[in-house]
């Protein structure tokens, strides 16, 4: 059995805040562990169950075997847990920007937020180097993106009712800090005023190989990185098959939940042709590690399936010694057979897969849970209806059995053109737009007509949870029922009530 050190305790967010080789300042009792045998709860595959290493930090994971396929295998499938065992967690990203001038709040602003958030309400400061890069405090973390978009990933929780507190708490202490300082925050998917040239960069080693390596692959990099903010829920599978059907449904629905939480309609300063201009940036980021993933629907799919896919996916980075090196356009595949010439003759730890895992893209993303990836950020009503959205879709059989229904029959060629159209607008102002979105014609009738049906899946599926949540997809029933996207709503204030201005934006979605 594969030795590790370092085991996480949850398979949801707390992961994330310290794939960027950081460190918690303040030692936990997981992080003191130095050597621990795998063992936990798991999918047993042959004789091994594999739990999560912990993201990188000083002292690199040390396996007594060298990886094999299998072991990354198992560590996909060591995230199946019985249904009781479910949990909800929800990732948001705000922009941070300045009270009067509108400018992005810069890093030295940013890291005075952090250092009051962690003084006055008691979170752990995470330092890379002797710069403070994000918060941690139980199963919750706080991380920069890498533009200083400002991220809550939240603990992996049982209700809707607890994420919606989660994301008060949290929206409640940042202001608290935050506004005394000058600062706000913004609920948008796209930054609609600032260019490239206008976004602070964050001190984190990995975004500098990202930065260099995205304009080789893609025309919009770039501004993924630095002017883009999402909303995503991480949920949990029972076993392969359960992770093969939620991980369909989540596909072939990605471009309905993008159309109903559609939010980024203008770019430096003027409507930019699209609903979702964030979801847009996706089509021309890196095409190695995003899309649709039509292998996904093949009757071979299964956790392997996805390890060979992400095996050819090119890396980014390996973190040794407190410092990524660059392996960009290089295998794990050829990782794991000791071929990487940027450090040659090594071999890779589960962290390193776990790191590597976290650089592939895709519109729905496998990790030891499914992550739904396809909405715009937004203001906190919204914030609270993504994960109703998905959790009464996804975590309910009949729901689930419905939508694959429902889908069954969608053609590859039909799910990659609801992705492609659902982002557009064409025309001069709103009431001249001939608006794809949720009327874009799907078979006999519009999308708005699936929509419909979908929304009520989501919503029978929550009342058959038992816990009242179903409340929670007001946000979004509004924009089923009268078809126009939040981003159409804006692009209507813009050419009405604020005159071509796209100022306003920043006091009408304010946190």
């Amino acid at each position: 059995m594969t030795v590790i050190s370092r085991v996480a305790s949850s398979p949801h967010s707390i992961i994330r805040h310290n794939l960027d080789g950081s460190h918690v300042r303040k030692t936990s009792s997981w992080a003191s562990q130095k050597r621990i045998v795998a063992a936990g709860v798991g999918c047993r595959r042959g004789r091994r169950v594999i739990v999560a290493a912990s993201p990188p930090t000083e002292d690199a994971v040390v396996a007594t075997d060298p990886l094999t396929k299998q072991d990354l295998i198992d560590y996909l499938a060591s995230g199946c847990k019985s249904k009781e065992k479910w949990r909800i967690g929800t990732e948001h990203e705000k922009f941070g920007f300045e009270f009067g001038s509108l400018h992005p709040m810069k890093y030295e602003q940013i890291a005075e937020l952090l250092n009051g958030i962690a003084e006055r309400f008691d979170w752990d400061k995470v330092m890379e180097g002797d710069k403070i890069i994000g918060l941690k405090q139980g199963k919750q973390s706080i991380s920069l993106e890498p533009g200083g978009q400002f991220e809550l990933s939240g603990a992996p929780l049982e209700t809707l009712h607890q994420t919606c507190a989660e994301v008060n708490s949290h929206l409640y202490q940042v202001k608290a800090v935050a506004e005394e300082m000058g600062i706000g925050f913004l609920g948008i998917g796209f930054q609609p005023k600032w260019g490239l040239k206008d976004i602070p960069i964050m001190p984190k080693g990995r975004y500098e190989i990202m930065r260099n390596y995205m304009p080789k692959v893609g025309s919009l990099g770039l501004d993924m990185m630095f002017r883009t903010c999402t909303v995503q829920v991480n949920l949990d599978f029972s076993s392969e098959a359960d992770m093969i059907r939620k991980f369909r449904a989540g596909l072939a629905l990605q471009p309905i939940a993008t159309a109903l939480f559609a939010n980024s309609p203008f770019t430096e300063g003027k409507p930019n042709g699209f609903v979702s201009m964030r979801s847009h940036i996706w089509t021309d980021t890196d095409k190695d590690r995003t899309g649709m993933l039509p292998f996904v629907f093949d009757d071979s799919f299964g956790f392997e399936q996805y390890v060979d896919y992400a095996l050819d996916v090119p890396m980014y980075f390996v973190y040794r010694k407190q410092k990524y090196i660059d392996c960009t356009g290089m295998t794990f595949r050829d990782f794991l057979a000791g071929k990487l010439p940027c450090i040659p003759g090594e071999l890779p730890n589960l962290n390193d897969w776990e790191n590597h895992l976290t650089t592939i893209f895709p519109e729905v993303r496998l990790k030891r849970y499914l992550e739904m990836r396809g909405a715009d950020g937004g203001p906190w009503r919204r914030l609270c209806a993504l994960p109703a959205f998905w959790v009464g879709l996804l975590y309910g059989e009949v729901s689930l059995q419905s939508v694959l229904d429902l889908t069954a029959d969608w053609t590859p060629e039909e799910r990659q053109m609801l992705r492609n159209k659902l982002l557009l607008t064409m025309g001069v102002t709103i009431w001249q737009v001939t608006v794809s979105g949720l009327r874009t014609p799907f078979r006999d009738g519009l999308l708005k007509h699936v929509a419909e049906d979908v929304l009520k899946l989501a919503k029978d599926g929550l009342e058959r949870r038992g816990f009242k949540e179903s409340g929670f997809l007001n946000a979004v029933a509004e924009v089923v029922r009268t078809g126009v996207t939040p981003a159409e709503r804006l692009l209507e204030l813009y050419h009405g009530k604020w005159q071509q201005s796209v100022d306003p934006v920043f006091e009408e979605l304010l946190y």
